[in-house]
């Protein structure tokens, strides 16, 4: 009686049509999907995993005072900001004063991951409303900021009184690029 002869090619052959077929169900799967995605790359933070707070030890100069805006993350796993986030000043009914934050362009946007409870900040400039002429400024006192994180839609409001601008124009507000750790501005 002879015995079949199997090759190494057969097996190797039959290995890979089992495992072309498991990648092909487990890409065809919704729920198997995001989890390769998630793998790949560390997710943006979103709002909801963000703590973010106006360190308020900042410093002055030529009419304008400076501020480390800080976004901590307070979800189980890592997260990474990119870019500039949305700034702008509030009356005490959450609508926007003036002109939103103006971009400075001081770092070069960069992706910085934050670990769990970690931070990163950005340097908030807020110049002296009363260095504008009042009919272009029409100066008020602010209630506070709203937040938009880099990237994301739903904002969160820090409150911080300041004086600000209620007319579009003056820019009155800056904010820089995102950068790692918690922000010293000296």
């Amino acid at each position: 009686m002879q015995r079949p002869i199997f090759h190494l090619r057969h097996l190797i052959g039959a290995s890979a049509i089992v495992a072309l077929s498991a990648l092909a169900l487990a890409a065809a799967s919704p729920a198997a999907a995001p989890r390769l995605a998630v793998a790949a790359s560390t997710p943006s933070c979103s709002s909801a995993s963000l703590v973010i707070w106006l360190n308020t030890q900042g410093s002055g100069a030529a009419g304008s005072s400076y501020y480390s805006l800080e976004f901590t993350n307070l979800s189980a796993g890592s997260c990474t900001l990119t870019g500039y986030p949305g700034v702008s000043g509030i009356d005490l009914s959450g609508r926007q004063l003036g002109s939103a934050a103006s971009r400075n362009p001081q770092h070069k946007p960069v992706a910085v991951t934050i670990a769990p409870r970690g931070s990163a900040h950005v340097v908030l400039r807020i110049v002296d409303a009363s260095n504008y002429p009042k009919s272009t400024c029409s100066q008020v006192m602010a209630a506070g900021l709203r937040v938009y994180s880099p990237g994301q839609t739903a904002s969160k409001v820090i409150p911080y009184p300041f004086l600000a601008c209620s007319r579009s124009g003056p820019n009155y507000l800056s904010v820089e690029a995102v950068q790692p750790g918690l922000g010293t501005v000296d």
